[in-house]
């Protein structure tokens, strides 16, 4: 029986969690999140509490039981706390602003870069003081911009495209890197030894 799977999944108050033909929905006011679950993977929800159950002990029915059962925790979260990635852009020249819902990059090529802002993602191009209270230390050298949303793997993919603009080099850290990234550094390459 998979630990994750059998996880009972609490309901907030405020938030109405429903399974009509396979397909969960999550409302919190205005806030609306829809999955489908896929069977022999079933959904039962009483009171405050949810409890994902799988109909035979298949490998794929394992792997599927955890994971929706994860996902039916993340949709939660979603419509009450939302989910936000944390993006430094590091480099000469690097600019973030916003037009209108969009955001607008300068990544060092000819021309700046403006990313469409997807339905239900939000950008925000933090201030300075808004990153001290991140508590970034000296990771936090350039601009950093924040990409929030309800939905979690919404926010994942914007921010895996956004950091894909411009990978982040091992040198001197310029680009583009998550917060909780860790780049392994490389020594510069210093002029030619032993040269006579």
């Amino acid at each position: 029986m998979s630990r994750v799977g059998r996880t009972i999944i609490k309901i907030p108050a405020g938030v109405n969690v429903t399974c009509n033909n396979n397909i969960v929905t999550v409302v919190n006011g205005n806030k609306t999140l829809s999955r489908e679950i896929k069977a022999p993977i079933a959904v039962d929800i009483q009171g405050d509490e949810i409890k994902v159950t799988r109909g035979n002990d298949e490998n794929l029915s394992r792997s599927l039981h955890g994971l929706y059962n994860r996902l039916i925790q993340n949709m939660i979260i979603g419509v009450t706390k939302g989910f936000t990635k944390v993006l430094i852009l590091n480099g000469v020249g690097y600019k973030a602003t916003l037009k209108g819902e969009d955001l607008v990059l300068n990544l060092g090529f000819s021309h700046p870069i403006e990313v469409k802002c997807e339905n239900g993602i939000k950008f925000k191009v933090l201030t300075p003081a808004e990153v001290n209270e991140l508590n970034l230390g000296k990771e936090a050298i350039g601009v950093v911009i924040a990409v929030s949303g309800i939905d979690k793997e919404q926010v994942g993919l914007v921010a895996g495209k956004i950091r894909d603009l411009r990978p982040v080099e091992p040198y001197h850290l310029y680009g583009i890197r998550y917060t909780d990234e860790r780049v392994r550094r490389k020594e510069s390459k210093s002029g030619a030894k032993g040269a006579k």
